[in-house]
């Protein structure tokens, strides 16, 4: 058996967790998605905004960590102190379901990329693409089961791993960079106030994938060797990450034209590098973006294993869900995430509708859980519980859990109401898990709150399905 000693996670590993959940396919997108929203102005407007919402959200994070360091896996523990059991299992349920899905994405992504040269897989949902595919989801599965700290250790490895090509990208990029194109590209399709402020609303959604993963290191707070690193290790990572994507986004701009940008075929870094140094350049992007992509695979199955297990050991999911193996790992949650994937997977094989509906609730179901930590972090600080030993602090996390409250409401407000919609898909029939739960304990099902608020989401959820079947929502 594996002592708890043994599992403790360093600084640099919570980091690697941090690092390796954010940075995975959406970077490589960077320079196609912002090309065809927006300028460089506008780019920097759209940085700003998403930096200092989402660094907010990191200070909440932090901040969470040191005010109750009695809750384990943060994002859903956070959400149930602060506004109940069903709450906090719709937390721990959307943050699931946005990693599982994530994950189909993930490997479809891979095959696609490996498509450029090998005709064989396709855009990534050929026969042979979907094999290969099955072949590695279950070789990390096992790998998994053998340990918890050997994977993180893996994981680490291949977060440095994957940032190299990336840095690589970023040097060799700023020697090909021309004023002139930059300088043409500035403005976007606009200067007015309208049409920047257009041009950003349409960056937002991407803005908030790239950072998805922030809260990497409170997730696996239980395995922390200190419990000030947690927060550490979140605005350590988010500051790195954050670097890295604005040099990407602004850098590209001074290669290609907004136009040409748009076009480029994901994942677009491949297209800027080979403009500036040749065909060799896609090749090396292609490489670059698999390592990444298998890397925040290990994170976000390691996420979602990891989630599942703490609902259930608080007893907010299922009681299945809280079982470990002899070597401490949430084995039965992990078989649950793995199978489903596995599912979504083959259905891809039928249904090219399916799988977009999967990339589409991979960045809405995140939204939900973001605002409820948001909340929590702002409601601590509005009552002043836990601030008795700490009143110094309290005025300047008020305010920055305030902004991180409102920049969660307000991306969601953007998002719009298809997003809610597709995210009441799954937050309503997976209300069952949580049904089971209630029963395994011989406990009153809802409250009379939480009745009204399970009664919203399977009405919405009715909708949205009735909608996708009559083709009134596509994605």
């Amino acid at each position: 058996m594996i002592s708890a000693s043994e599992q403790k996670f360093s600084l640099w590993a919570l980091m690697a967790m941090c690092v390796g959940s954010m940075v995975g396919a959406g970077i490589f997108s960077l320079p196609q998605a912002f090309g065809r929203a927006t300028g460089p102005f506008g780019a920097v407007v759209a940085w700003s905004i998403a930096g200092v919402g989402m660094l907010m959200l990191a200070f909440v994070f932090q901040s969470l960590s040191r005010r109750r360091p009695d809750l384990d896996a943060g994002i859903y523990a956070y959400a149930k102190a602060g506004f109940g059991d069903y709450l906090g299992f719709l937390s721990a349920l959307g943050y699931w379901a946005a990693a599982l899905l994530g994950n189909v994405s993930y490997f479809v992504l891979i095959k696609s990329t490996l498509g450029l040269f090998f005709p064989i897989f396709g855009d990534g949902n050929t026969v042979i693409a979907v094999a290969t595919s099955s072949i590695l989801l279950w070789v990390v599965h096992f790998l998994i089961l053998r340990g918890i700290r050997e994977a993180a250790a893996i994981n680490t490895i291949v977060t440095f791993a994957k940032i190299i090509p990336i840095l690589l990208f970023v040097v060799l990029v700023f020697f090909g960079f021309k004023t002139d194109v930059f300088t043409a590209n500035f403005w976007g399709g606009g200067a007015t106030l309208g049409d920047v402020a257009g041009q950003v609303r349409a960056t937002m959604l991407v803005t908030v994938f790239v950072f998805v993963g922030i809260e990497g290191a409170s997730v696996y707070s239980r395995y922390a060797r200190n419990r000030s690193d947690v927060g550490i290790a979140t605005l350590l990572g988010f500051f790195g990450v954050l670097c890295l994507l604005v040099l990407v986004t602004m850098l590209s701009y001074g290669v290609m034209r907004n136009e040409d940008l748009a076009r480029l075929r994901n994942p677009s870094m491949a297209g800027v590098l080979e403009a500036v140094v040749g065909p060799w350049g896609a090749m090396f992007v292609s490489a670059g973006l698999i390592i990444s992509v298998a890397g925040a695979y290990l994170s976000w199955v390691l996420l979602a294993a990891e989630i599942l297990f703490s609902a259930a050991k608080y007893e907010t999911m299922p009681r299945f869900l809280s079982h470990e193996n002899k070597n401490g790992v949430p084995s039965n949650a992990l078989w649950l995430t793995n199978i489903l994937v596995q599912i979504f997977l083959i259905l891809t094989l039928f249904a090219q509708h399916a799988f977009r509906l999967a990339l589409e609730l991979t960045s809405s179901m995140i939204l939900i859980p973001y605002l409820l930590v948001a909340a929590y972090g702002f409601k601590l600080a509005w009552t002043g519980e836990t601030y008795d030993r700490d009143p110094a602090s309290h005025r300047g996390e008020f305010v920055r859990s305030g902004i991180a409250l409102i920049y969660t409401v307000w991306l969601i407000y953007a998002a719009g109401t298809t997003h809610l919609l597709l995210s009441a898909a799954i937050y309503g029939p997976g209300s069952v898990l949580f049904i089971m739960a209630r029963r395994e304990q011989r406990r009153v099902v809802f409250s009379m709150v939480e009745l009204v608020i399970f009664a919203a989401a399977a009405i919405a959820a009715a909708v949205a399905i009735y909608s996708l079947l009559t083709g009134r929502i596509t994605v």
